[in-house]
């Protein structure tokens, strides 16, 4: 049974719902030790004063601010504790709006919220009404001793919070004007239209089963190998991929578009079943094939 890693209230109006915060993520990571490679010897770091090799006791160590290199503001603990965020257990709603107009790049963290006893109506009354509504709650809440932005939305009658960046952690676009093209290129339409149909035949129905992490399922195997005293074999460099050139783009996008159709005609399945179900399909865009009463008939025929 999952453990609750933070309890609270949901506050919004006069509406008050006791709520669980439960991880929503399950980290998959590796965790690697170092050791000395001659004799296997765990590495230890240790807190030394600098330009010494005295270790320095943690109760010793404040926090400071460098203002000028070796110049420092320290700040104690009486002070840092002063400016820590009051400690509520309130889930405060702001506001609340729709979901398209979050940028993804604020989502930082997601969590489940689970109801508190006693809480089972109010909260399925606010999961209710959030999912009906296809509003998105925008709230503020003190977690692990920090105060934090959060989105609770809800699906299938629970209640999802994903903490949130503030706007100024996220750089604007316009601090990359050095490393960004000063001007548009001018890009042609036809090409623009071989682009969108290499999109389009590549577009499917989104399924988070089919990405896996083939790195870790890699090292996992690296490592059971290695435990098993077999040799392992040094991988082949791989060459990076060159940058297409501007006077080739038509005849990369042309031979792209060749090899999705050869390798699998499943893909436009799917992208007409997404289509269909979104009612999106755009004028003039759909084939022949697409039109024909029969698809299944017209996919034997090929």
């Amino acid at each position: 049974m999952p453990r609750a890693i933070w309890s609270g209230t949901i506050s919004f109006g006069l509406l008050n719902v006791p709520v669980k915060l439960y991880s929503a993520v399950a980290r998959r990571g590796i965790s690697l030790r170092e050791i000395r490679e001659s004799d296997g010897a765990r590495i230890r770091h240790r807190r030394v004063a600098e330009g010494t090799d005295e270790e320095v006791p943690y109760g010793e160590i404040v926090k400071a601010f460098e203002v000028t290199p070796d110049r420092y503001v320290p700040l104690s603990k009486d002070e840092m504790s002063a400016l820590a965020p009051e400690k509520t257990r309130a889930i405060e709603v702001q506001d609340f709006v729709d979901l398209d107009q979050i940028d993804p790049i604020y989502f930082d963290s997601p969590y489940y919220l689970g109801p508190a006893d006693g809480a089972e109506k109010a909260y399925s009354l606010l999961a209710k009404a959030l999912q009906e509504s296809g509003k998105v709650a925008i709230a503020r809440f003190v977690f692990r001793n920090k105060e934090h932005l959060a989105a609770l939305r809800a699906n299938d009658g629970v209640l999802t919070l994903t903490t949130m960046r503030f706007a100024d952690e996220v750089v604007p676009p316009s601090d990359l004007e050095d490393v960004l093209p000063s001007g548009k290129p001018k890009v042609a339409k036809q090409e623009v239209e071989m682009a969108e149909q290499l999109i389009d035949s590549l577009t499917t129905e989104f399924d988070p089963g089919a990405y896996r992490d083939e790195y870790r399922e890699e090292l996992l195997s690296l490592i059971e190998r290695k435990a098993e005293g077999k040799d392992v074999l040094t991988a082949p460099t791989t060459e990076e991929a060159k940058p297409t050139a501007a006077p080739d783009l038509m005849s990369a996008l042309e031979e792209s578009i060749a090899a999705v159709k050869g390798r699998g005609k499943g893909k436009p399945k799917a992208k007409e079943k997404a289509a269909a179900k979104n009612g999106a399909k755009k004028k003039g865009k759909a084939s022949p094939k697409k039109r024909a009463p029969s698809r299944g008939k017209s996919k034997a025929s090929k």
